[in-house]
């Protein structure tokens, strides 16, 4: 495997601005099941495997089930696995990671906003932002999942 640049490494600033958002994250209101759809969904639309591997023992360790996880990539077609609010939190991580498609559905975003608070809905998309730049780190310096 090639060696690329570790952003990490060479830039401390900009490792230590991500933690900053991460940290915020996780003292955000969302719920730790919240947080790891958002992180795992994400991942697995960007194709991160180190994060996908991070993020499923996190979410293993978090209580999450084997069969959300491994459903996950097909949460649409399992309705009663998830409930109304974790799915509106996978819609919006689908069309937020791929924003360049079609931005958010207006009907998907006043979904959205009749369901959560401003400010809650408002930590759901800045935690999907930051696992979308976690995502663009790992794949560009070619990370691989912990052996």
């Amino acid at each position: 495997m090639e060696n690329r640049i570790n952003i990490l490494e060479t830039e401390p600033a900009a490792t230590k601005a991500m933690y900053g958002l991460a940290g915020y994250i996780e003292k955000s209101a969302l719920t730790k099941t919240h947080q790891e759809l958002i992180k795992l969904r994400a991942s697995q639309i960007n194709g991160c495997a180190f994060c996908i591997d991070m993020h499923t023992t996190d979410a293993l360790k978090h209580g999450e089930t084997t069969q959300r996880i491994v459903l996950l990539n097909a949460w649409r077609e399992v309705s009663d696995l998830y409930t109304k609010e974790e799915r509106i939190v996978l819609a919006l991580t689908d069309a937020v990671t791929l924003i360049h498609q079609e931005g958010i559905p207006t009907d998907l975003y006043k979904e959205a906003s009749e369901t959560f608070d401003d400010n809650y809905l408002a930590q759901i998309i800045m935690a999907i932002v930051t696992i979308n730049s976690w995502n663009r780190i790992a794949i560009s310096g070619l990370f691989q999942p912990a052996k």
